[in-house]
């Protein structure tokens, strides 16, 4: 048992009351405004993490606030034995936004996603049965969350390794490889699952060639498209939604991260025809359209889905993309920086390989945060309304902790 008094937390204190499966800095952030963070001891950091792509309009955002305080003095949770009507106004929100007809709610990424699997299997059960039309295909180095199914889906063994045995009928194909993908499709492919930019992978953008032929391959096979729009959506490419710059719909898209910006919610959305399987008692969340949540990201969606904000996102992303390149070359660190929007990898060189921690810790003692994408790409997930003052103090923070370990 801890015995620590409220002032005297540390980093030494998770190791005592937390279970290990994180490793967090000595860093305790305590409060924030706008892009910036300061700890418990005063120091303050530019903000270029957002939380891992959660905390789209930043920290302290006055709609997010006031839509909290407004709904927190009407009712916080609702079971789903009674229809809620801040779930309604923001599923209304969304379908008028998107190409979808119907929302399914729930708190997290890997939550949508283990709803969307498990519709792609009941789909192709009623109109394909006895057809074995099971399998679902994803792509290697994809990450589609951490609930058993979600992390077999996903394409990276590292994160399955010690919990067999695993959910069946699973492949994965190469990513931005359409050969890999026609070696594997057949008529017993329920679903093809994928990522508009793979995230944890590394920051790699799909080829919008390469994704209209998949759906022209799952159109073929009568297969479900899956759009895993988890840390791609609510604007971060400079789209709602990043299928929207594609040119290419898919029929079920999954969205959490910076929906609540900050607040836990996610979502399924699909269209009228696939929803149907989903009928009552095939699939529940208690929380899942919690009203707090919803009014929430109600506020962050009508903050978000507006032509000024969406190409700010697109203008902010490329100055930060080119500065990154100028700061690569000088100090002869990263290969390449790519990316959409404000969702930007910088993909460490041959020297430094398996070292963009490194970065990421330099960072910090500089005053600013941003995140890895494996071992070896540096990530930037900033606010999507971070200031022009904020870009520039936080870059030149960054340039003094490459400098400073290069």
């Amino acid at each position: 048992m801890s015995d620590n008094s409220v002032n005297n937390y540390s980093r030494a204190t998770f190791d005592q009351v937390m279970v290990p499966n994180y490793n967090p800095s000595a860093i305790i952030p305590e409060r924030g405004e706008g892009s910036k963070i300061w700890d418990q001891d005063g120091k303050d950091y530019i903000d270029f993490a957002g939380g891992i792509a959660v905390t789209a309009l930043g920290h302290n955002h006055p709609a997010m606030m006031q839509a909290l305080k407004d709904q927190a003095g009407k009712i916080w949770h609702l079971s789903n034995v009674f229809t809620n009507k801040p779930a309604l106004q923001l599923a209304d929100k969304l379908t008028q936004a998107t190409f979808a007809d119907k929302v399914f709610f729930c708190n997290s990424g890997g939550e949508a996603n283990e709803a969307a699997f498990k519709l792609v299997r009941k789909y192709a059960n009623d109109h394909y049965p006895d057809q074995g039309k099971s399998e679902i295909i994803a792509f290697k180095q994809s990450f589609h969350g951490r609930t058993l199914f979600t992390v077999c889906v996903g394409g990276q063994p590292k994160y399955t390794k010690g919990f067999e045995p695993l959910p069946q009928g699973i492949t994965h194909a190469e990513f931005n490889n359409i050969e890999s993908l026609k070696a594997l499709i057949s008529d017993k492919t329920c679903a093809v699952v994928m990522e508009p930019v793979q995230g944890e992978g590394g920051i790699i953008p799909a080829d919008p060639e390469f994704v209209k032929s998949v759906r022209e391959l799952c159109d073929q096979h009568n297969a479900l498209l899956v759009f895993d729009e988890v840390q791609t959506g609510v604007g971060r490419t400079g789209y709602l939604y990043a299928y929207q710059g594609l040119g290419v719909t898919p029929d079920i898209l999954t969205t959490a991260k910076a929906m609540g910006g900050g607040f836990p919610i996610g979502a399924m959305l699909t269209t009228d025809k696939i929803a149907k399987s989903m009928g009552v008692g095939t699939h529940g969340s208690t929380y899942g359209g919690n009203p707090l949540a919803c009014a929430v990201s109600s506020a962050v969606i009508d903050e978000i889905n507006t032509p000024e904000m969406l190409n700010s996102v697109k203008e902010k992303g490329e100055k930060i993309r080119t500065r990154l390149e100028q700061i690569g070359q000088k100090y002869g660190v990263f290969e390449s920086v790519r990316g959409e929007g404000l969702l930007i990898g910088a993909v460490c060189n041959e020297k430094w390989q398996g070292k963009a921690r490194e970065f990421l810790v330099a960072g910090w003692e500089q005053g600013v945060m941003c995140l890895v994408a494996g071992l070896n790409v540096v990530r930037f997930a900033p606010a999507l309304n971070i200031t022009d003052e904020e870009i520039n103090q936080g870059l030149e923070r960054f340039e003094k902790a490459v400098a400073a370990i290069s």
